[in-house]
């Protein structure tokens, strides 16, 4: 079965088991955030004080929100390449370079649970690298500028990206599950399909199911250490988007990539308290939509010039 971007999943978020609103993950993370409330009170007058959800950053969230659900099903979209079109050219590549095979010393599981091992490795490592150049690379930072100038954090603050690197982020998706799918349907044919809980990947359904939409708050949750060098916490995610740490902790679920490449930072490292945290890069810079979805263009031209 391919992933594809489906224009309906976006349309109804709340019943796509594919995506961070879904009810059953919003239900999740409103759970998992009451019992650190519980056991971390001090935070209480925080993360439900009004000035935190009335924010204008958290304000700009919620608007830009809107705004980019018509931009990606209207306009970004449409020019999509479809991940179907990476499989069949990776396929013919294989078949008129390498001609036919045919292996068959896997049973369907196996097949089935290497290929879902493959997808979600792949493309995490993919997502890594990619954000990190989004970092490094001078044009494609000021794009990215807009992602990190949110001053609070809200689960809408995912949303908080520029078309372009919609763009992007979306080319990468296509090519990564179309090269891992065109390989495997060269050698183990057609039939090949992931494990999925209620329509959704399995390993995108457990890091959804606990938590992911707490990466853009004010909950920290942190994980033991030693499993912050193998899994992004949601602090850490928190760390990533500080003022301090924003070229630390690239990956996406995984954090093996920041372990092996030295971009990790572990929560339990630092050495400034909690509350001393400060979000928001550049928040100067994009106080409107406006400013949002012109400014990095007009920013890269006068670097041209």
């Amino acid at each position: 079965m391919l992933m594809e971007i489906n224009i309906l999943d976006n349309l109804f978020e709340l019943f796509s088991s594919n995506k961070r609103l879904y009810w059953v993950y919003i239900l999740s993370s409103i759970l998992i955030a009451y019992m650190y409330l519980l056991l971390n009170k001090r935070d209480k007058n925080i993360i439900l004080n009004k000035k935190l959800w009335l924010n204008k950053s958290a304000i700009l969230d919620y608007k830009y929100f809107i705004i980019s659900f018509f931009i990606k099903t209207i306009i970004l979209l449409p020019i999509i390449i479809s991940s179907k079109n990476i499989t069949i050219t990776i396929y013919e590549f294989l078949l008129n370079n390498f001609g036919f095979i045919s292996i068959s010393m896997f049973s369907y599981i196996q097949i089935t649970i290497l290929y879902t091992i493959s997808i979600f490795i792949i493309n995490d490592f993919t997502r890594y690298i990619t954000h990190r150049l989004f970092h490094t690379i001078p044009f494609l930072w000021e794009f990215h500028k807009v992602h990190h100038s949110a001053k609070v954090l809200t689960p809408l603050t995912f949303y908080r990206v520029h078309p372009i690197e919609n763009i992007i982020f979306a080319f990468r998706y296509s090519v990564s599950i179309g090269f891992v799918t065109g390989c495997f349907i060269y050698m183990f044919g057609s039939k090949i399909s992931i494990i999925e809980i209620i329509g959704c990947s399995i390993f995108l359904f457990i890091f959804s199911i606990i938590g992911s939409n707490l990466r853009h708050s004010h909950i920290k949750i942190s994980y033991p250490k030693v499993l912050e060098y193998i899994f992004i916490s949601p602090f850490q995610h928190q760390l990533h988007h500080s003022t301090k740490y924003y070229n630390k902790n690239f990956g996406s679920y995984l954090a093996i990539w920041d372990t092996i490449f030295n971009t990790i930072k572990i929560s339990k490292n630092i050495k400034i308290s909690k509350e001393s945290i400060k979000f928001g890069i550049y928040k100067k810079d994009f106080l409107n939509i406006y400013n949002i979805l012109f400014k990095p263009f007009f920013k890269i031209k006068r670097k041209l010039i």
